[in-house]
């Protein structure tokens, strides 16, 4: 799958879709062109999440975390007040709009755009009025909800592929085929939702930083992870931008494990993402500054 060989088979077998244009990403008032890759920074609020570094224990933590990625070149921070792992206790709304509300108007005070994650109505109205400029929807049971309420704020959505209600029910996903078809399908769908809403600025995400039920083998996620990366040009017939959670692949990467974003944004770059989800933000910077350089005519 990474060899010179099997990347140009992919390039020519999709070639009518290779070079296809999309929106740009629109983030309160900044616009970022096609070839302008813009860095999600992750901050978790919750102590279960399973990236380390990315934990805030504190409002003050959080906003220092946000001001130093904002600073190492991330365009936006993404805030979440519940972890998406398997055995992440679940935490009411409530509780969650209380963490993340002090948080996002502390960034936004700053001049940092927010993304608020969630699937629940209330975190994200609370979110957007705390001055969140994008939603970071993980589910798709409240969507009606959470698009009206997101076009009243003219905020960006970014639509999570998710199997079930919400990201936290756990899914499979297919195997052994080609994932793209389905992803169409898909994304088709709840875009047509978006645009019913008045929705108009549209990320989409193949949610490879998800839990699946059948992905619990490292080797085999990382592999499933990796040929969706590369394979995401071929959802740009959509128009849309696509976003990508970085994997961080611990298994495999070991010891060495906070350079495995930086690896998987080089194959998401291949891939055509433009937005690139990650919790090492000077890492992913710098590699995709030199995949830019090194792709410069």
């Amino acid at each position: 799958m990474l060899s010179l060989s099997a990347l140009s088979r992919l390039a020519q077998e999709h070639a009518a879709v290779l070079d296809l244009p999309v929106a740009p990403v629109l983030i309160g008032h900044r616009v970022y062109g096609p070839e302008e890759p813009v860095i999600m920074g992750a901050l978790n609020l919750s102590r279960e999440s399973t990236y380390r570094a990315s934990i805030a224990t504190s409002i003050d933590d959080a906003i220092r975390k946000g001001r130093i990625m904002s600073a190492q070149g991330a365009a936006l921070i993404d805030v979440g007040a519940e972890s998406t792992t398997a055995r992440a206790s679940r935490v009411p709304p409530a509780e969650q709009a209380e963490a993340l509300v002090p948080v996002i108007k502390g960034l936004v005070a700053e001049g940092i755009d927010v993304s608020v994650e969630s699937y629940e109505t209330d975190v994200v109205r609370a979110g957007l009025e705390a001055g969140a400029t994008v939603v970071n929807l993980t589910g798709s049971e409240h969507e009606t909800e959470i698009l009206s309420i997101a076009a009243e704020h003219e905020a960006t959505v970014i639509v999570n592929y998710v199997r079930g209600a919400n990201v936290r029910e756990i899914a499979d996903v297919t195997l052994d085929t080609d994932p793209i078809p389905g992803l169409l399908e898909h994304f088709r769908i709840r875009l047509d939702h978006a645009s019913a809403a008045g929705v108009s600025r549209v990320v989409i995400d193949p949610g490879m930083g998800f839990y699946y039920g059948n992905l619990t083998d490292p080797a085999t996620r990382a592999r499933h992870q990796a040929r969706v990366l590369l394979h995401s040009f071929r959802l740009r017939e959509l128009g849309v931008p696509i976003c990508q959670a970085l994997p961080h692949a611990f298994d495999i990467f070991g010891d060495e494990y906070r350079t495995a974003e930086a690896f998987f944004a080089t194959l998401a770059f291949l891939g055509g993402t433009s937005v690139y989800r990650t919790h090492e933000v000077p890492r992913v910077r710098v590699v995709l500054d030199s995949m830019a350089s090194l792709s410069a005519r």
